[in-house]
């Protein structure tokens, strides 16, 4: 008896339980699923077509234009001069850079000329016998002759005779030496070529210097150019004497140039041109890293937008009846972070900040500034 009441027991709790999970279920309603489209905000500008100026932007390091490298043709001890030869150290023009012990060529300079001394006296008898009429000159040069002093040049002779006679003693001979010798008796001493500076040393006073050695670099910093590389297709536009303005780094300095010279050929690899600009003033300096902006030419009828607006370097999205289209464009000419571009009309609501997931069609809404301050006034007025 007492299993037959616990089985109809569980028989009724099984029915009330499946019963209670029925109402339940029955009772919840599924919430409406709302289908809410999401329309972004975009930002335009309209367009307005006009005639835009294309600037070469490119930097280089400036160069003196008068440099020069310094070197040895005579060997010797580097001697101490007026000024130290190191480096920042200014000299004028034709002052003594550095000078070379020449105690040793001075020796053999001066033998030379007492043989030459020696060799036209040894012939002064027979001149004044055979040529009469050139002794007097050739008598005149040996008084004033001096083994000290640079040597003159030597009498003509009045005729061949004489020529050969004289020739034939090995004077002349012994004269190209010696003005060879005097020749590189001034190599001993270098003098500058302009006023200028020392921006390397490569000797010290006391050093043994060779023949091919470098001794320094010389410069003037009077005048400086800066070399840049120009695409090819812009360079017809640039002719020398042009205005270029130059800047710092930190654009607290600018200078004004030309263009000095233009490159006759092109680079194959890079398609560009090199240009020289010139430029002088207060601030520059050698190796100082300079920024050209130079006018190459006007595009008529273009617009200048973002780099990043480019869909394929071909298309741009406008705004037109609430959704995005792509307009056909052709760019013309890339700068470092805008396009000069033309094909769009003026008016047309361009898409001025890049749309994430941007497609052809897609419903958008444009941002009006007084959006903001409507809702400004109404978050205000909620407080």
């Amino acid at each position: 008896m007492r299993k037959i009441i616990i089985t109809i027991v569980a028989v009724v709790v099984l029915v009330a339980s499946y019963g209670t999970k029925k109402y339940l279920a029955e009772s919840k309603k599924a919430p409406k699923q709302k289908n809410e489209k999401i329309t972004k905000t975009v930002f335009t500008e309209t367009v307005k077509n006009d005639t835009l100026p294309i600037f070469i932007d490119e930097s280089g390091n400036l160069v003196a234009k008068d440099k020069i490298q310094l070197f040895s043709e005579v060997q010797g001890v580097l001697e101490v001069s007026k000024n130290d030869f190191r480096v920042g150290v200014a000299f004028n023009k034709n002052e003594t850079l550095l000078r070379i012990n020449n105690e040793e060529h001075l020796a053999t300079l001066k033998a030379q000329k007492s043989s030459l001394q020696n060799l036209i006296a040894a012939i002064m008898p027979d001149l004044q016998l055979d040529y009469s009429s050139s002794f007097s000159q050739w008598n005149s040069y040996l008084k004033n002759f001096d083994v000290h002093a640079k040597i003159k040049e030597l009498p003509k002779a009045t005729t061949d005779k004489e020529k050969y006679f004289v020739t034939g003693k090995n004077i002349y001979n012994t004269y190209y030496t010696i003005k060879n010798l005097e020749a590189r008796l001034d190599k001993y001493t270098l003098k500058a070529p302009f006023k200028g500076i020392l921006t390397e040393v490569a000797v010290t006073n006391g050093s043994l210097i060779r023949p091919g050695q470098k001794l320094g670099e010389f410069i003037s910093q009077n005048v400086f150019e800066l070399r840049l590389s120009v695409n090819a297709n812009l360079i017809n536009s640039l002719k020398t004497g042009k205005k270029v303005v130059l800047h710092s780094i930190n654009k607290e300095a600018s200078w004004t140039g030309k263009v000095a010279r233009i490159n006759g050929k092109i680079d194959l690899a890079s398609q560009t041109v090199e240009i020289y600009i010139e430029v002088k003033g207060a601030g520059l300096r050698e190796g100082m890293y300079l920024q050209a902006f130079v006018a190459a030419k006007e595009i008529p009828n273009s617009y200048e937008v973002s780099r990043k607006l480019l869909v394929n370097n071909e298309a741009v999205y406008v705004f037109e009846n609430d959704v995005l289209k792509l307009a056909q464009i052709t760019p013309v000419f890339f700068n470092k972070n805008t396009v000069i571009i033309k094909g769009l009309a003026n008016g047309t609501q361009l898409i001025s900040n890049p749309v994430s997931g941007a497609f052809v069609g897609m419903p958008v809404k444009v941002y009006h500034e007084n959006q903001l301050d409507s809702n400004k006034k109404k978050s205000n007025s909620q407080d």
